[in-house]
């Protein structure tokens, strides 16, 4: 039997996501396409592998400054519906192709209306695109931007789309200076509307963040959550001690979409063997491996779960773990989830695991 899933292998595996940012994840030579039919003359260079590298470089700069700029031209050539439906189908076919059988993609529709389209054809324009690709689930989570006022629209957007696809809700943007309490009144609808939402909290900011989303806005999931690490003293010997709001998030089983290359990025863990998931994992926190934005990341489902192999010496039964754990935690109905699990996922880590 081989020490450890190698690359290829995991790649083969079923796998689930449930962090991922349309506007993050592009093909660099569709960018450049992009730019040539809708007249976007920003870019820094035309030449697709120079711009992926760009890219690269710019989200591992460390500056914030230069890292959201790079969402400002993946964003720029999304602002009409045959981009959008281009965008979402070459997304499903990037994930179908390395392995995911579900996945959960967000992005924010008040960000792609400037020429023009109305937030509901920016929403049935990516629906068209992930309902083109056979072979992989794709569910859509609107996000609103926390330094803006629409949150309440968004929210009745994600309502009014929930039956064809749109399967729940987020708010993302910069954590400092805009906490989750700001747009209440939007978390409070979806939850008379019994409707799902997760909240980017505990990345850039820390437990007062997570408190918040969770206490507060009464989050189903957390986006991120890497800080809960605050609220753990971890000793010498291998034990741990939690505080009352890690304890809290540990016994709800309150999911923590943890993305680790990105977090490397955004300076919220110093490497990846440094990286909270490895605690987490061991303390059996509802833990699973998402890859954020897979352009600026350069990174894929089957890349982050290789780097936590690598880092932590994990095996098959890891591997399968972090993806039940996603697929318990999707916004799907349960038996849509029961029957991907017990369907899909555990037979085809089984295979992998009796071939090697």
């Amino acid at each position: 039997m081989s020490q450890r899933p190698t690359p290829d292998e995991i790649r083969r595996a079923p796998k689930v996501l449930l962090h991922d940012h349309l506007d993050g994840g592009l093909r660099a030579e569709t960018i450049v396409d992009l730019a040539r039919e809708t007249g976007y003359d920003r870019l820094p260079t035309t030449d697709p592998d120079n711009l992926r590298q760009w890219f690269e470089e710019a989200s591992d700069s460390g500056s914030l400054v230069r890292y959201l700029e790079t969402f400002d031209h993946t964003v720029g050539v999304m602002q009409t519906r045959e981009s959008l439906v281009r965008v979402a189908a070459e997304c499903a076919e990037d994930l179908a192709a390395d392995g995911v059988v579900y996945a959960e993609v967000r992005y924010a529709p008040e960000q792609h209306t400037t020429t023009g389209l109305s937030l509901d054809q920016v929403v049935e324009a990516v629906l068209e695109g992930f309902g083109q690709v056979p072979g992989i689930k794709v569910g859509t989570l609107l996000t609103a931007m926390r330094h803006q006022a629409r949150s309440m629209e968004i929210a009745e957007l994600a309502v009014r789309y929930r039956d064809v696809g749109v399967v729940g809700f987020d708010i993302a943007g910069a954590e400092a200076g805009y906490p989750p309490t700001r747009h209440l009144d939007a978390f409070e609808y979806l939850q008379r509307e019994n409707a799902h939402f997760t909240i980017h909290a505990g990345e850039a900011f820390g437990l007062p963040s997570i408190w918040q989303a969770i206490q507060w806005c009464g989050a189903d999931r957390l986006g991120h959550g890497v800080r809960i690490i605050d609220d753990i003293s971890a000793s010498e010997d291998g034990t741990a001690k939690l505080g009352r709001l890690a304890a809290y998030v540990r016994d709800k089983r309150i999911p923590l979409e943890m993305c680790p290359t990105s977090n490397l990025q955004t300076g919220a863990a110093p490497s990846i063997a440094e990286h909270p998931i490895g605690l987490l994992r061991r303390l059996h926190f509802r833990v699973t491996v998402n890859t954020d934005n897979r352009l600026m990341s350069s990174t894929s489902v089957s890349e982050e779960f290789a780097k936590l192999v690598e880092a932590f010496d994990y095996g098959w039964d890891d591997l399968q773990w972090f993806t039940v754990n996603a697929m318990k935690s999707a916004f799907l109905p349960f038996d849509e989830r029961l029957a991907l699990i017990n369907g899909v996922i555990k037979p085809g880590f089984a295979q992998l695991k009796w071939q090697a």
